[in-house]
């Protein structure tokens, strides 16, 4: 089996690339080990928590033992399917702001700044934004990935907004526009009810518009096969035998900031030292494939309910009964929201030029593996600091392609890391002491009132801190001198050719918020790198706050 192209992966970045390839008239095979994508665990949005704990769905990938998190092993899902992880995550819509693109830029990602970034947010959006108009000028219009908001009927929602507003943050009304700084309302990739993953919106479209041109094959990625120094191909197990996928003119990675790394180690690229370990012949050392790795850290501050006006009333078997059948029959009702559908962005102190804490609001206390954390009405937001000082590593376990990789986070790593989360904690409980919110609390639930100090503060996130599963960087984008960076402002994978990445492996640092949007967007921007062509750029300054110097709201 050939193609011009072999992409491995039929995630996030993978399927947006592989559809404008396609579209320009090459030849796509696309290797993905995962299965179908079909069935409600996956298409309702409301049944968000379950593919994510379903190995069907998922890796099963954990960290390995964090000493920052009192020596936790935390699960770090990663989409085992069609769609990649946007068929298992919470569907919020986050470009990032502005800024994080700038510093892609400054760190030595030429070519993505926010300028050259905005026009390929814009050709990927199908916004359904709200009648106010908000940013509508820098949102797209007629893409393929249907953006949409949640009808924020529950009272709590206007709530929360409204009480970061008393609290002295702005309003803002998109913050995927010009404005992020602020409460409003959230966006999802949910259309019609449903996940929009990146399966509905450009694979299934391109398969059916494009026919053979853009083909799906199912297997597990053993090594990217070379001719010397040039990659020609993909060695796959697929129904127990070893084949080769040979691509004509380029092999492309997409296959999640975790398996990226591991695939290039097991073909000969990374630290050469780690190679010889495992016994792999080494084609090009490139010390920095597997480090860089960030995510994003959160908490569930969570408190209970003064009013019977939450989620809870559906948390019972018939309760969720219900809430399914009028979904599976009418693609409406709460199954058709993932319910984050409020959030905020605000800086955590004076001197930070933009957004560093995000929240999601959610109408119910409970946890993401669906487990209720009190018995009775209450109601969340998951907040955490976006830009964490730590880094860590993704590296082999074996050689076996089977095997799975070793991920070190080094969570809190670094005393700037627990310095920001004391302010995440004292500045998300003043939001909730505002007379919109306070109305609606009866108790903290969650750190609780008995941690006020620093040491408490830092006790209890190194207890209850979860990923956000947002895992990035382990391949960085960087001038091809730099030594530590393992692909070039192209794409293209240092010291050998023929080969790039284009998933969320490649960002130099983590975005401000969720990771899908950013991941497409890298896709449908290498496409035109390797198509050799480029959308104009967009001079459109965003909102930063006048007084940000001397101003922390």
């Amino acid at each position: 089996m050939e193609a011009d192209y072999v992409v491995v992966g039929a995630g996030s970045g993978g399927t947006a690339l592989a559809y404008r390839l396609a579209e320009a008239g090459k030849t796509v095979v696309m290797i993905e080990f995962g299965g179908s994508d079909a069935g409600p665990f996956i298409q309702m949005p409301g049944a968000l928590s379950y593919p994510m704990n379903m190995g069907l769905y998922d890796w099963g990938y954990q960290s390995e033992p964090e000493p920052g998190l009192n020596g936790r092993v935390l699960a770090t899902p990663r989409g085992k399917v069609v769609g990649g992880s946007s068929s298992i995550n919470g569907m919020v819509y986050v470009r990032g702001h502005a800024r994080d693109f700038d510093h892609w830029a400054d760190q030595g990602a030429d070519g993505w700044r926010y300028s050259d970034v905005l026009p390929y947010f814009k050709r990927q959006e199908h916004w359904h934004g709200g009648d106010d108009g908000a940013g509508s000028n820098v949102r797209g219009h007629d893409g393929p990935l249907h953006i949409s908001r949640g009808p924020r009927d529950n009272p709590l929602f206007d709530a929360f907004v409204t009480a970061g507003q008393q609290a002295g943050y702005g309003y803002t009304p998109d913050y995927n526009g010009t404005r992020q700084e602020g409460f409003g309302p959230m966006e999802a990739t949910i259309w019609k009810g449903r996940r929009w993953s990146v399966a509905n919106a450009y694979l299934r479209p391109g398969q059916k518009a494009f026919g053979d041109r853009l083909r799906l094959v199912r297997g597990l990625a053993q090594r990217v096969v070379f001719d010397g120094s040039r990659a020609t191909g993909v060695e796959i197990e697929h129904n127990g035998k070893i084949e080769t996928v040979i691509a004509r003119s380029e092999v492309i990675l997409a296959a999640s900031s975790i398996n990226t790394p591991k695939l290039l180690m097991l073909s000969g690229i990374g630290p050469a030292a780690h190679l010889a370990e495992h016994g792999i012949d080494v084609r090009a050392d490139r010390p920095g494939v597997g480090g860089n790795l960030q995510d994003h850290l959160e908490i569930y501050l969570q408190y209970a309910a003064l009013k019977p006006i939450t989620l809870y009333k559906y948390w019972n078997i018939w309760g969720k009964a219900w809430v399914g059948a009028r979904w599976l029959f009418t693609k409406t009702g709460l199954g058709a929201s993932n319910q984050f559908e409020a959030c905020g962005f605000i800086r955590s102190d004076k001197g930070v030029e933009y957004p560093d804490i995000q929240y999601h609001f959610l109408p119910i206390a409970v946890r993401y593996d669906g487990k209720a954390s009190a018995a009775g009405h209450g109601f969340q937001a998951h907040v955490g600091p976006m830009r964490a000082h730590s880094r860590g590593r993704v590296s082999l376990r074996s050689a076996d392609p089977k095997d799975k990789p070793k991920i070190f986070f080094n969570y809190l790593g670094a005393p700037q890391d627990r310095e920001d989360w004391r302010k995440v904690v004292r500045l998300s409980r003043e939001i909730f002491e505002q007379p919109a919110m306070a109305e609606h609390v009866k108790y903290e639930i969650q750190p609780g009132p008995d941690v006020l100090s620093d040491d408490e503060i830092d006790a209890f996130v190194r207890e209850h801190a979860e990923s956000a599963y947002h895992p990035c960087g382990t391949a960085r984008m960087g001038r091809r001198d730099d030594r530590d960076a393992v692909v070039d402002p192209e794409g293209r994978v240092i010291g050998v050719s023929g080969l790039r990445v284009a998933d969320s492996s490649i960002f130099p640092r983590i975005p401000n918020g969720n990771l899908n949007g950013p991941s497409i967007m890298v896709g449908e921007k290498i496409a035109d790198h390797i198509l050799g062509r480029k959308l104009p750029a967009e001079n459109t300054p965003p909102w930063v706050h006048p007084n940000w110097q001397n101003q922390q709201r």
